[in-house]
C-alpha cells in the first residue's frame, strides 16, 4: 500500500489519452490541458481510447511515480492476492502451496478440485 498523504487531489483527465505517453509526457499534458503542476503531489488519472486501460502520475516529493493498469488485470491480482491470503490465514507457506497445487493441477481430476484448496492442503 502506498500512503497517499490526505489533501491529495485526484484529477480525471477527460477524453483519450495516447497510452504509450510517459510520465514526461503525460505530465506535459498536465500542464497543458489541466492547467495544473504535475510535480504538485496530486494523482492524475488518464484513460486509454477504449477505456479498459488508465494510467496514473504522481510526484510523491521524493521521485515521479507512473502507475498504469487494466480491468483484466485488477482481477487477476485480485484472485492472486486473494488465494495468497486464504493460504495464510490457514497457516500454509503460500509459496509451497501454490507451487505444489501447480505441479499437480494438470493431472488432478475436477470433481475433486476442492482438495487442492489452501484449508485441505494444511491437513496434508
Amino acid at each position: 500500500m502506498i500512503p497517499v498523504p490526505t489533501n491529495t487531489k485526484v484529477w480525471l483527465a477527460a477524453g483519450v489519452t495516447d497510452m504509450r505517453k510517459g510520465f514526461n509526457g503525460l505530465s506535459a499534458q498536465t500542464e497543458k490541458v489541466l492547467k495544473a503542476a504535475p510535480y504538485c503531489g496530486h494523482l492524475f488519472v488518464f484513460r486509454g481510447r477504449r477505456g479498459d486501460l488508465i494510467k496514473v502520475i504522481w510526484w510523491d516529493g521524493q521521485g515521479a511515480c507512473l502507475f498504469m493498469g487494466s480491468e483484466a488485470g485488477g482481477k487477476s491480482a485480485a484472485i492472486a492476492y486473494t488465494l495468497i491470503e486464504t493460504a495464510k490465514l490457514n497457516g500454509v507457506d503460500p509459496q509451497a502451496w501454490l507451487t505444489d497445487t501447480l505441479a499437480c493441477i494438470a493431472d488432478h481430476k475436477i470433481n475433486r478440485i476442492d482438495e487442492l484448496l489452501p484449508w485441505r492442503y494444511a491437513q496434508t
